[in-house]
C-alpha cells in the first residue's frame, strides 16, 4: 500500500507540474458549464438532469486524455523498465497510476458542485438524485479511467493510447444504444454490458447491487489487464 500511494501522489503531482491538469480542468468546466446552463434556462426547472446527461459523453474524451500518458510515457522514456526492476508489484504501479488519473477526473467533476448550489438557490432542488448522480459519476469515472489505464499500458505512443481508449469508451457506452438492432435474446446481455445503463440507474437515485457489482468487476478486470501488460514487460 505504501508504494501504491507513493506512486499515486507522485503521478497526481506530475499533472500539476505541467499544463495538463489546468487545461483539462478548465476545458472540462467550460464545456460542462455551457451545456448545463444552456439546458437549464431552456427547461426552466431546478434539476441537474442536463448536467448528468452530458457528463458520460464528456468522460469518453477526458478520461482517455487524462490516462493516455500514465504508462505509455513510461514506455517511451524508458523509465518503465526501471520501474519493473524495482521491488514493486505490477499491481502497485497500475493501481497507483489509476488512482492518480481518477483523482484528477473527480477533482474536475466535483468542481461542478457550484452548479448544484446555484440551482438550489434559485429553486427547490431534489438533492437525492444529485447525490446519486455524483456517486454514479464517481463509478463511471473509475470505469473509464481503468479502461484508459489499460490502453496506456498497451503502447508507448500517447496518441495511440488516446485513440484506443476513446474507441473502447465509445463501444461500452453504446451497448445499450443499439438494442433495437440486436437479436432479442442478446438485448438484456448488451444492456448489462453498457457502462451508461448502470450510470443512468444510479443517477436516478436507485442504488442497486447489480450496478455496483458491474462497476467493481469492470474496474478490476481492466486493471488486471493492465497488470498482465506490465507482466509481459518483465518477461522481455
Amino acid at each position: 500500500m505504501k508504494y501504491m500511494w507513493s506512486i499515486a501522489k507522485k503521478e497526481f503531482a506530475s499533472y500539476f507540474n505541467s499544463p495538463i491538469a489546468y487545461i483539462v480542468i478548465s476545458v472540462f468546466l467550460l464545456i460542462n458549464g455551457w451545456f448545463f446552463f444552456q439546458q437549464f434556462f431552456l427547461v426552466g426547472q431546478a434539476t441537474l438532469r442536463g448536467l448528468f446527461s452530458t457528463m458520460p459523453i464528456l468522460y469518453m474524451f477526458f478520461a482517455p486524455a487524462i490516462t493516455m500518458r500514465l504508462i505509455a510515457e513510461e514506455r517511451k522514456t524508458g523509465t518503465l523498465e526501471l520501474l519493473v526492476t524495482l521491488p514493486l508489484r505490477n499491481w502497485d504501479i497500475v493501481v497507483g497510476k489509476f488512482l492518480a488519473g481518477l483523482a484528477l477526473l473527480l477533482l474536475a467533476t466535483f468542481l461542478t458542485l457550484p452548479y448544484a448550489i446555484t440551482v438550489g438557490l434559485v429553486g427547490e432542488l431534489d438533492w437525492g438524485p444529485v447525490i446519486g448522480g455524483y456517486l454514479g459519476l464517481t463509478l463511471l469515472g473509475a470505469g473509464y479511467v481503468a479502461l484508459g489505464t489499460f490502453c496506456s499500458a498497451l503502447t508507448r505512443n500517447q496518441i495511440v493510447a488516446f485513440i484506443i481508449g476513446l474507441a473502447l469508451c465509445f463501444v461500452v457506452y453504446m451497448f445499450d444504444k443499439v438494442l433495437f438492432y440486436a437479436p432479442a435474446f442478446m438485448a438484456s446481455f448488451l444492456e448489462y454490458l453498457s457502462i451508461d445503463y448502470h450510470f443512468s440507474n444510479i443517477a436516478r437515485g436507485v442504488i442497486d447491487t447489480r450496478d455496483l457489482v458491474y462497476y467493481a468487476s469492470f474496474v478490476t478486470m481492466f486493471l488486471m489487464f493492465s497488470v498482465y501488460a506490465l507482466d509481459s514487460e518483465r518477461l522481455k
